[in-house]
């Protein structure tokens, strides 16, 4: 999808978790109606967590993760294209993530819950996984 038409839905700070941000980028129909309208809002700041290039990396190195678009090496490049930030894991991400009650293992998915809590993001995914961690989930 080439950047981000015209949309209205509130100007949002949003977080796309990576399987989001793969079906945005490739225009997959499997991104919600909401979704959807939530990342084109051209009021909203959408965030790309490091921890959503780590997984994209990992992902494809071990064949878990059909690459098409080249991600693993040119994310960069595809968010800029999109108007969409880059969102570091700082200290506190690791110590919150770290942290995080319950019996969720994904690593990547408990880093976006602490980066959401901290940063007050809402995050766009279809894991209500998410909503047990008292963040804000588009979808």
């Amino acid at each position: 999808m080439a950047g981000r038409p015209s949309a209205v839905y509130g100007g949002r700070r949003l977080l796309l978790d990576t399987h989001a941000l793969l079906w945005w980028l490739s225009g997959d129909t499997r991104l919600s109606r909401a979704a959807r309208r939530a990342i084109a809002d051209e009021s909203a700041t959408v965030f790309v967590s490091a921890a959503s290039a780590w997984e994209v990396a990992t992902k494809a190195r071990l064949g878990k993760l059909s690459d098409p678009l080249g991600l693993a090496d040119a994310l960069g490049t595809h968010l800029a294209a999109q108007g969409f930030q880059e969102l570091p894991i700082t200290l506190e991400h690791g110590r919150r993530a770290g942290k995080l009650p319950g019996p969720h293992k994904d690593l990547f998915d408990r880093m976006l819950i602490a980066q959401a809590q901290t940063d007050g993001l809402a995050v766009v995914s279809n894991e209500t996984v998410f909503d047990g961690y008292g963040v804000q989930r588009v979808w």
